[in-house]
């Protein structure tokens, strides 16, 4: 399985590397996640520079893509020519969005008529794109995805296990990356928050 997360300049760390990081994971199973930007290095919000593993042009044949969300996401929206090049198809691929991100899923014609989550700041502009937002972290339909939170991170990289590998798959994952002591609980949550 091949899985692009989409990364911009001014993204948040936490959306792109926990994704990353459960997703990986699975690397003995011919697994491999990827951050994918539109340029060769990517700097965050907080100013951590990284260099792009696969350009945007990956996403396209990805098996799952995960958009992560930024602070100059409103300023992506917006750029036609970099949307342009964002070519996702719902019918093969599985599609996630995070907070912000959100709105390039509402942008991109991807959520149509389903409600969505996202981020309390991206709220009002995911409405203003005409989606209904939910006040949870998590809402999966079909094959498009969306969380609300930083920390609903590990739900989308649960989501995309459970759906193209096992729930078992996604259980170890997340018990791995749970907090000592809180294992069998976090996974419970998780889980249940992504309806498995």
């Amino acid at each position: 399985m091949h899985i692009a997360i989409l990364t911009f300049d001014g993204f948040n760390e936490l959306d792109s590397f926990i994704a990353s990081v459960l997703l990986n994971r699975m690397r003995s199973k011919g697994w491999k996640a990827s951050i994918t930007c539109p340029s060769a290095q990517v700097t965050s919000m907080n100013g951590v520079t990284i260099q792009a593993e696969e350009s945007l042009d990956f996403a396209a044949g990805a098996d799952a893509v995960l958009i992560g969300s930024g602070v100059k996401t409103r300023d992506i929206a917006r750029d036609k020519t970099l949307l342009g090049q964002i070519r996702l198809d719902p019918r093969r691929q599985l599609i996630g969005a995070q907070c912000s991100g959100t709105l390039l899923l509402a942008k991109l014609g991807l959520i149509g008529d389903c409600p969505a989550c996202t981020d309390l700041t991206t709220k009002p502009w995911v409405i203003e794109a005409g989606v209904r937002v939910l006040e949870q972290p998590f809402h999966a339909e079909g094959t498009i995805a969306t969380a609300g939170g930083c920390l609903a991170s590990p739900y989308l990289a649960a989501w995309v296990l459970a759906k193209l590998g096992s729930e078992e798959d996604a259980r170890a994952a997340l018990h791995y990356v749970a907090p000592v002591g809180e294992k069998e609980s976090y996974v419970a949550h998780a889980m249940a928050a992504i309806g498995q």
